[in-house]
């Protein structure tokens, strides 16, 4: 028996106590903590890095579109020209501008004189050109029978080639300008009548076929008449569904079952919505195609479900003790929500509003099943006038030949980025300015 004793004791003693198996793993398990944090900052830093790698693609390609090329010209109004019947403003409204530039492009290159070269020169100046002198005309009748030096956008061929995306070294037969307007290019920087100015119809201009003529104005306030209508119906009706459903909802079979499709529909893919407005707003109530207002209606019901979870959760970082020392001094259930609660849920409920208005800002697939991605040169100056929008433009653009174009869709998408940079900073201010913590 003794022997026995002795024999459990030296087991025992030489067991590891609990502390010393602690000891062992803790070594252990700090590198393996050592190890995540290496792989998340890993994973953080390759996220940067792609994410500048993408911003100073589209940068390094869009910043050429904010300067155009334009060539300064002596554009005589000849008054016979433009108006030999009289005919007063309708006439002006359709005479034939661009044969102003082509006299004007004569005289300065006399000795053009064959029908080949003609068209090469007359090339150089943007197609729509005359647009600009008709609009200068329509706007000041003074400048009739007078010479007025002009700065008009050169072509997106000459424009391409000033920016050095066209070398000029090429064989002739291998770039889209030839040894001529070459020649011609050098003897008007001679003359100080070619240069790079501000693109001011990249924000003046609707859409163009022409990449030089084209701008984003179309879309900007296709847009901004979208987004308007869309807070104007979202933010109410998400943030009245949001107050019912927290505050005044009973907990029953019904209201469980919104509150499980409401988290649902906010994962459901945006083109369903698209596809929804299709079938509901144009097929059954006949609204028209192309608008904002079929617009803001198809991007409400997306941007709905965010506001209503956004607001739920500002709801309820409210303390119960506002709503008990509400009622404790007699207010009523309503009065508690309205003057105590809702008050201070309100930044939180903004916040998620703008959220839901930065994701509706960026959304191309529904508005392309509703028929925003028409060709739209005008400016939509209501919600019932056909317009497109900016992540529209962007695709339209993105799909165009013109090396011109790429340019413009690099300079659109920074444009777009700069918006959606901006309401994610406003939300975040909001939320920091407003927010009270407990």
């Amino acid at each position: 028996m003794n022997n026995l004793a002795t024999a459990a004791d030296l087991g025992a003693e030489n067991k590891p106590s609990t502390f010393d198996i602690v000891q062992k793993s803790l070594a252990k398990r700090r590198s393996a903590e050592r190890r995540f944090k290496a792989y998340g900052l890993t994973g953080i830093m390759l996220g940067l890095m792609f994410l500048l790698v993408l911003f100073t693609s589209i940068i390094g390609k869009g910043y050429t579109a904010f300067v155009q090329t334009q060539v300064k010209l002596d554009i005589y109004f000849d008054a016979e020209w433009l108006d030999p019947e009289h005919g007063g403003d309708d006439a002006l409204a359709k005479a034939d501008y661009n044969g102003l530039i082509k006299k004007s492009l004569s005289t300065a290159f006399p000795e053009v004189t064959q029908r080949r070269d003609k068209r090469d020169l007359y090339a150089m100046v943007s197609s729509g050109a005359g647009f600009l002198l008709r609009e200068m005309v329509t706007a000041d009748k003074s400048l009739l029978g007078k010479t007025v030096p002009v700065w008009l956008p050169a072509d997106d061929d000459i424009d391409m080639l000033m920016k050095g995306h066209i070398d000029r070294e090429q064989d002739q037969a291998n770039r889209r300008v030839n040894d001529k307007q070459l020649a011609w290019i050098d003897r008007l920087s001679q003359e100080v009548r070619i240069e790079k100015h501000f693109n001011a119809l990249f924000f003046t201009a609707g859409d163009s076929r022409e990449p030089e003529m084209a701008g984003i104005r179309g879309a900007l306030m296709g847009s901004l008449l979208t987004l308007v209508g869309t807070f104007l119906l979202s933010f109410p009706i998400g943030v009245a569904t949001a107050v019912y459903l927290e505050e005044f909802a009973p907990i029953n079979k019904f209201t469980d079952f919104i509150e499980v499709n409401i988290n649902n529909l906010a994962a459901v893919p945006s083109i369903v919505f698209g596809l929804l407005g299709l079938a509901m707003f144009i097929n059954f109530f006949g609204l028209p195609r192309s608008t904002p207002v079929i617009g803001c209606l198809v991007l409400t019901l997306m941007t709905l479900p965010t506001i209503i979870i956004a607001g739920r959760a500002s709801l309820k970082s409210v303390p119960p003790s506002i709503r008990e020392a509400a009622l404790g001094m007699g207010a009523s259930k309503l009065q508690t929500i309205t003057h105590h609660v809702l008050p201070l849920a309100m930044p939180g409920m903004m916040t998620g509003s703008i959220i839901g208005m930065a994701r509706a800002l960026g959304e191309t697939a529904p508005l392309l099943m509703i028929g925003m991605v028409a060709f739209i040169v005008d400016v939509p100056t209501s919600f019932t006038q056909p317009s497109t929008v900016l992540p529209v433009q962007i695709y339209l653009w993105a799909d165009s030949p013109e090396r011109a174009f790429v340019e413009r869709t690099s300079a659109a998408i920074m444009v777009l980025l700069f918006f959606l940079i901006s309401m994610n900073g406003l939300a975040v201010y909001l939320r920091r300015r407003y927010e009270r913590r407990w």
